[in-house]
């Protein structure tokens, strides 16, 4: 169906059921001697997996499977970041998903690597995609961080899959979309540009709109109304834009 720039695939089968299939890599992160950002491999499992789970959740699927690709040896590398991903998915309420899982055993690799894919189902009226409209309100929950910022903000800080389910609570929510490392700018157009409008930036807009977001620490969302959201505690919720 090609939605490019969502970081997401969709195609709708004959009988009105859509595949929607989203991925996200990690590389050289983790505690590998040649690893430029040096953090525990369960936290590579943790929040590379978080990407994928929140950019399928927004589209409205449900996760059914998920592939991990790890570049490194099954243990000790492997083992800890699978033990992320799985601490992540029961996290999340998906303990159960299926997963088909590969690692490196012909070498032991001197550098973290870490493809996940994660494929979910929903019908094609559940879809939660292009349902923006000119006049919308953007806004971005949480902020975007990348580096060692991530590894050193407590967790209430890093958005996760239970800020998505209160956002598509929340009534006059049109769109949500995670922001990775081309920032909220790039994706707030892309979200636009699916709408047939163009996103206009707040004069001052707080925060960065170009500054990489990492695994998805923040998202966007768009709704017709203005919005407050008392049940996310400390989390930032600023306005940077509308779509005209």
């Amino acid at each position: 169906m090609g939605y490019q720039g969502r970081d997401v695939e969709v195609i709708i089968m004959e009988d009105g059921l859509c595949l929607v299939t989203a991925c996200d890599s990690c590389g050289a992160i983790g505690d590998k001697e040649l690893d430029l950002l040096k953090v525990p491999p369960q936290l590579v499992g943790r929040l590379t997996s978080r990407v994928s789970l929140m950019e399928i959740l927004c589209t409205g699927a449900i996760p059914r499977i998920m592939t991990v690709a790890i570049s490194s040896e099954p243990d000790p590398t492997g083992r800890l970041i699978l033990e992320g991903i799985r601490g992540e998915l029961k996290a999340a309420g998906f303990a159960d998903l299926s997963l088909a899982i590969s690692t490196e055993k012909n070498f032991i690799p001197s550098q973290t690597g870490l493809g996940i894919g994660l494929t979910g189902t929903c019908r094609k009226h559940e879809l939660r995609i292009g349902l923006s409209r000119p006049g919308d309100r953007v806004y971005c929950l949480g902020l975007p961080r990348v580096g060692e910022e991530v590894a050193s903000a407590h967790e209430t800080l890093i958005i996760g899959v239970d800020y998505i389910r209160g956002l598509m609570a929340q009534p006059g929510v049109h769109e949500i979309l995670p922001v990775g490392s081309r920032g909220i700018l790039a994706e707030a157009s892309q979200l636009a540009g699916h709408a047939h409008t163009r996103f206009e930036p707040e004069s001052d807009p707080v925060p960065d709109l170009t500054k990489s977001a990492g695994p998805s620490t923040c998202v966007i969302f768009t709704s017709d109304k203005p919005m407050t959201l008392p049940s996310m505690g400390d989390t930032p919720l600023s306005l940077v834009g509308r779509l005209v």
